[in-house]
């Protein structure tokens, strides 16, 4: 009787213990990879530092358009590639910013969809169109290798600019990699 109350009492045990663990909630975090848009910021809502007060814009893209403006700005002084682009520095160099806000916004739309925006839909010319001169008169000469490294430099310039952590640098760099059949035509 003693062998038996005590296999029951064990059998019991195995039981309960067997319950509570499999109904416990695993504790453990789940490990998932944020998209490089979150890695940005994501979609928390911060104050627009170039629109009037209290118009809010998601932090992924604030950081996005960041790095894009300052890029715009590293190639400007960039003699690699500027020539690609003089229908823009000629207009800005006249006060026209018309074109920069253009190039700002439909590169800051392609990067915020490209990293995993939902909120955002980019409107602009394929990338192959982009950089044809036969299809948009606003670029000067087909790109080749040598201009996308550059450009890829460049954006790496902007980006330090703005302080992105550095362990994002090879995401964006792997996006942009992803363009460079579509972007180089000679």
């Amino acid at each position: 009787m003693k062998k038996a109350s005590l296999f029951i009492a064990f059998t019991a045990f195995v039981v309960v213990v067997s319950l509570v663990t499999s109904c416990k909630k695993d504790s453990t975090p789940a490990t998932t990879t944020l998209s490089l848009y979150d890695s940005l910021g994501g979609t928390a809502m911060v104050q627009d530092p170039k629109a009037a007060t209290g118009v809010m814009i998601e932090k992924g893209r604030l950081g996005i358009r960041s790095v894009v403006d300052s890029t715009i700005f590293v190639i400007a002084a960039d003699s690699r590639i500027n020539g690609y682009f003089q229908t823009l520095l000629t207009e800005v160099g006249a006060g026209n910013t018309t074109g920069f806000v253009e190039l700002s916004k439909n590169l800051t739309d392609l990067l915020a969809v490209s990293t995993g925006a939902k909120n955002y839909t980019y409107t602009g010319d394929n990338m192959v169109a982009a950089h044809d001169p036969a299809q948009n008169p606003r670029i000067k000469m087909k790109a080749d290798n040598a201009a996308m490294d550059a450009f890829i430099s460049d954006v790496v310039v902007g980006a330090n600019k703005n302080s992105l952590p550095s362990y994002l640098i090879p995401r964006v760099g792997a996006l942009l990699e992803s363009l460079r059949t579509q972007v180089v035509q000679r």
